[in-house]
């Protein structure tokens, strides 16, 4: 009896010590983005920080009690973004402070995460601008005397920073490889009369779901477009999906929406549903989300059809489902899978910038056909109409504006090239 004693008694002797081990914070990782910088810190197991900022010059103090700090985090990272320095040092015996040297004032939100994927127990330490120093940059639209605007078309890069999305056999990150994608679809969009790309994301970093929706909808976006690269524990799996989002989806987020009505001024194509009854709120917000997602399924059907000339598709028909990034109710939204990552045929042709060219090509087609057809109204776009005069041809009309002959006839449903003096006929896209 006195050894089971004996025994139990070591057993929880040692567990006291386990448990009394300080954490090692091993290491410290920074992710750039345009509004705020993330700085991650892996740590052996749980910490409870305490953070505080200091002025004259701007620092961040980060304070981690029964904690200490590896050679790998002594001899720290590159500091990038807001950062421009880490120093370390023992506080309170068994505690350890870090200090972040800041090029400006940054209001700090932290918060730790479990282990996950290929990382351990991290603290995550995101620095916000506070609207005191430089201020970002934006770009100056300039208005046409016509007041006609360019569509927007928000483009997200899926994934970033801590998150590397889908890895393939060969180590190829799904976060890089559909921001090269991104990247390449936005400068074909700079190249098409009458449309303007926005970047969601542009760079190594991650940004919440929510906020994506959020971003593009600030930037007055017509068509939010979400690149990813799909996985599946078998190999053979292959082929680009498109995905809208579902009715369930759908529902669930009006209920949030609807809850949130009175703390927002702007929430569905413009209309304020502060002042509204809940019956009304809600009939708003339903013939919003019904549009949009029928608009959305249009969007993904011209996608889908361009996506499956540069081979199988692993769906013939677009998909629903309901993820976060889809769930505007005012932006027709869709999500790309532009192949398996796993697959590692599919896995080199991601790889290859000359793919990635096609499939940025064949995106910008999905988009240009749909709104050749649902051309929003004051867009450049809506006004390419052409009045014949005498003299005109089709083959004139089409050389005037560099367009193939055959899409004009398409797109006016033209039986014959015979044309009435007067008649108004619709352009189609440049390029078209």
């Amino acid at each position: 009896m006195k050894r089971i004693v004996t025994a139990i008694c070591l057993c929880f002797a040692c567990q006291s010590l386990v448990f009394a081990a300080p954490a090692e914070i091993q290491g410290v990782r920074f992710w750039a983005a345009p509004d705020h910088t993330r700085v991650v810190f892996d740590t052996s197991g749980p910490v409870s920080p305490s953070l505080f900022t200091l002025d004259n010059p701007d620092r961040l103090v980060i304070d981690v009690p029964s904690a200490t700090g590896s050679a790998a985090l002594r001899a720290g990272a590159e500091a990038t973004g807001m950062v421009k320095g880490i120093r370390t040092g023992k506080r309170d015996g068994d505690g350890l402070r870090i200090v972040l040297d800041l090029k400006q004032h940054a209001r700090p939100r932290s918060f730790t995460l479990k282990p996950g994927g290929q990382h351990g127990h991290r603290l995550v330490i995101d620095l916000y601008e506070t609207g005191t120093g430089k201020q970002a940059v934006t770009r100056s639209i300039t208005q046409k005397t016509n007041n006609l605007r360019d569509l927007v078309i928000a483009i997200d890069a899926g994934h970033g920073g801590e998150d590397p999305g889908a890895i393939g056999r060969h180590g190829t990150r799904e976060k890089d490889v559909v921001l090269s994608i991104a990247r390449k679809l936005a400068a074909q969009i700079e190249k098409e009369p009458g449309m303007r790309p926005v970047m969601i994301r542009n760079g190594d970093y991650y940004i919440g779901l929510r906020q994506r929706i959020n971003k593009a909808r600030k930037q007055g976006a017509d068509m939010f477009i979400s690149i990813h690269a799909d996985a599946f524990r078998d190999r053979r799996a292959h082929g680009s999906s498109v995905f809208v989002l579902s009715r369930r989806g759908a529902s669930s987020e009006m209920a949030r929406w609807l809850a949130q009505k009175e703390n927002s001024a702007d929430l569905a194509g413009g209309v304020s549903l502060d002042d509204k009854d809940d019956v009304l709120a809600e009939v708003l917000l339903d013939l919003s989300q019904t549009a949009t997602i029928e608009a959305s399924v249009d969007v993904a059907d011209n996608i889908l059809g361009e996506m499956k000339r540069l081979g199988k598709t692993h769906k013939s028909t677009v998909q629903q489902a309901g993820f976060m990034v889809l769930k505007s109710p005012d932006i027709p939204s869709v999500l790309v899978e532009t192949a398996f990552i796993s697959n590692p045929a599919e896995e080199k042709r991601l790889r290859s910038s000359s793919h990635q060219e096609a499939l940025a090509r064949a995106l910008l087609r999905g988009i240009r056909n749909y709104f050749a057809s649902h051309p929003p109204p004051g867009t450049h776009m809506a006004a390419r109409k052409h009045v014949i005069e005498r003299g005109d041809t089709l083959g004139h009309i089409a050389r005037r504006y560099q367009v193939s002959l055959n899409s004009l006839r398409g797109f006016n449903a033209l039986k014959s090239d015979t044309l009435r003096i007067g008649e108004t006929l619709r352009i189609p896209p440049s390029g078209s």
